[in-house]
């Protein structure tokens, strides 16, 4: 008989106390996250209960499992497994707590800036994220060295291994060369300011927003929800745009190509009039001018402003848009065409022609359906 309640006092007296232990710890984080609200450092840490338990429990049972008397025969494998559950565990808590407490530096100082400085909320938060992912592999590669550690083969190796660790780092680094630039470059993108989450790019024709940076590879969001991967260095050696760069205003331009007889003063007040309608636009600036002229047509400009990239996107096609559509409607005489016929004058303005003797004398076209009598 006592061989069978022995261990089931010993086993569930643990279980029983991690699951006590914990739920009380869980009572007081909730109840010092409900008093204070302006912080999620106590509801981030709650997140780890779960290794926060396994710790508990697998301390317990590596230390009173002796008293059990269970598997005598296996008593050593035992204690291994229970320590190396215990070295995995805490490694998984450390991580959680270290991300809880970065997390609400971050938010505190996001809360702080957001409305003065975006871009340089933006570049923490790029940092942050580099930052918790080195933390987590240093943690994760002490946790595994640890767990090595505990196998007996494995400290008489350690001698020869660190004996060897210069040759081995040369073979790995030369084998590795890559992945090791990616992770330099990595660093040099989250403290060198140059490519931040949330920053609008064009890489290799491709306009989109920084969705996630890691040690290695880089994702943008394109405008059609496509996600383009690439590795950090690709930013750390060739040419780039960031539209976020400094302030995240833009000018942008909308460009138009008419015919010479193009009613240039009453484009720039209806230029002024779609802005006025569209909410897209800031304000600061806009313009429309004659830049270029071809013997078919001219090139019209229109210069505009906004507050971001979607913005000033959104301002460019409105205007585009509007400004054809008002052409078409009150002026298709300015519209572009090819000039294989007498060219339509603008209304008020007599239709001439040449005579053979080089003379140019007003004429009325015939009317359609009339023929030459």
């Amino acid at each position: 008989m006592e061989n069978v309640l022995r261990p089931l006092i010993v086993i569930g007296g643990s279980v029983v106390l991690t699951l006590a232990i914990g739920w009380a710890t869980d009572r007081l984080l909730q109840k010092a996250d409900a008093r204070n609200p302006h912080t999620p450092l106590w509801g981030l840490l709650r997140r780890g209960r779960i290794p926060y338990q396994l710790v508990l429990c697998a301390a317990l049972l590596r230390g009173s499992y002796v008293e059990a008397r269970v598997l005598p025969h296996h008593r050593v494998g035992v204690g291994q497994t229970l320590t190396l559950v215990l070295i995995g565990s805490a490694a998984w808590l450390v991580i959680r707590i270290a991300a809880a407490i970065v997390e609400t530096s971050y938010t505190r100082y996001a809360s702080a800036r957001m409305h003065r400085d975006p871009a340089r909320v933006r570049r923490v938060r790029t940092q942050v994220t580099l930052i918790m992912r080195v933390v987590s592999a240093l943690v994760g590669v002490v946790a595994v060295s640890a767990m090595l550690l505990t196998f007996p083969e494995m400290r008489a190796a350690g001698a020869s291994l660190l004996a060897s660790a210069g040759i081995i780092g040369v073979v790995a680094g030369v084998a590795a060369q890559s992945t090791l630039s990616n992770m330099f470059a990595g660093f040099q993108i989250a403290f060198g300011d140059m490519v931040r989450i949330g920053d609008t790019v064009v890489v290799d024709g491709e306009w989109g927003t920084v969705e996630e940076i890691t040690l290695t590879f880089l994702t943008v969001r394109t405008w059609d929800e496509r996600r383009i991967t690439m590795p950090v260095s690709y930013f750390t050696s060739k040419p780039f745009e960031n539209w976020s760069r400094g302030t995240p205003q833009m000018t942008g331009t909308v460009f138009w190509h008419l015919d010479h007889s193009a009613p240039i003063e009453e484009m720039r007040e209806k230029l002024r009039d779609i802005l006025r309608e569209c909410p897209a636009w800031d304000g600061r600036d806009y313009g429309l001018a004659v830049t270029d002229s071809t013997p078919n047509t001219l090139q019209v400009r229109a210069l505009l402003t906004a507050k971001d990239a979607d913005d000033i996107w959104t301002a460019r096609v409105t205007v585009r848009e509007q400004m054809i559509a008002w052409l078409c409607a009150e002026h298709p005489y300015a519209l572009p065409r090819v000039n294989t016929a007498d060219a339509v004058p603008p209304p008020g303005v007599p239709r001439t022609r040449t005579s053979p003797d080089g003379t140019r004398r007003a004429y009325e076209p015939p009317r359609t359906g009339q023929g030459r009598g």
